[in-house]
């Protein structure tokens, strides 16, 4: 079956929502790689989504905050954080696209233990921070125990206007998670991305390579971006084909 279109605009949510984050100042920095190299790294029932002759593998840092959780008022401290993920794109059987998350890194053990529980995120407790000043983002991650590192310092641009790239890299509609056997898709919506051209002025990377992709941050981002932010809601997960 043929993958769904790329939709700038998120289809609503089915059902009730369960989880609601603020994501900002987000630098997006991808690379084109073949695909039977990313093909291993998937959930089971999933295969490498691909556009301009090859799949992607994106390295997001982020500021998170304003978490809620099952309708909550948003949680503090706990649910405000910088993150860092490694992810790549797929595509199941019935044609839907996808996120397949690596690894993320987030400063909050709390927020760490729950979204392992209760989303099956690999999510990974690190050292993060990020720090703008004169028109320059700076953003690092360590993960604690001295595990994996990443710097990585942008400067955004202008306002990007309608890119496919940009799209098929931004406008993704749910994740793939594997939990009990099976590979469900957890579906989110938020506004349309406001996207920026981003110019990339230091990467130190060791996040890639501990996701299984190693060699791929010694060579500069085929694409780099930016965005302000939008604020995401999230559904419950959805079985193939259901």
């Amino acid at each position: 079956m043929l993958p769904e279109p790329i939709r700038r605009t998120a289809p609503p949510l089915a059902g009730r929502t369960i989880a609601s984050q603020r994501w900002s100042d987000l630098t997006f920095l991808h690379w084109r790689v073949a695909p039977a190299v990313v093909a291993p790294l998937l959930p089971p029932g999933v295969v490498p989504d691909e556009h301009d002759g090859g799949t992607w593998v994106g390295l997001i840092p982020f500021l998170l905050d304003r978490a809620t959780l099952f309708g909550s008022p948003p949680v503090p401290y706990v649910g405000s954080f910088v993150e860092v993920n490694v992810r790549l794109y797929g595509v199941d059987a019935t044609g839907r696209r996808g996120v397949v998350f690596r690894s993320l890194e987030a400063s909050r053990l709390a927020a760490v233990l729950a979204a392992r529980a209760v989303f099956g995120l690999p999510y990974f407790w690190s050292r993060t921070t990020m720090d703008a000043a004169d028109g320059v983002i700076r953003y690092s991650s360590r993960r604690r125990g001295g595990g994996p590192a990443s710097t990585i310092v942008a400067r955004p641009g202008a306002v990007v206007q309608a890119d496919p790239l940009a799209d098929f890299l931004t406008a993704r509609w749910g994740m793939f998670t594997a939990r009990g056997g099976r590979t469900r898709l957890l579906p989110n919506e938020h506004e349309p991305w406001p996207i920026h051209s981003a110019e990339l002025l230091e990467l130190d990377d060791e996040l890639v390579a501990a996701a299984g992709l190693p060699g791929v941050t010694g060579r500069a981002p085929d694409s780099v971006l930016f965005s302000p932010g939008v604020t995401t809601r999230f559904g419950w997960e959805v079985g193939r084909g259901e």
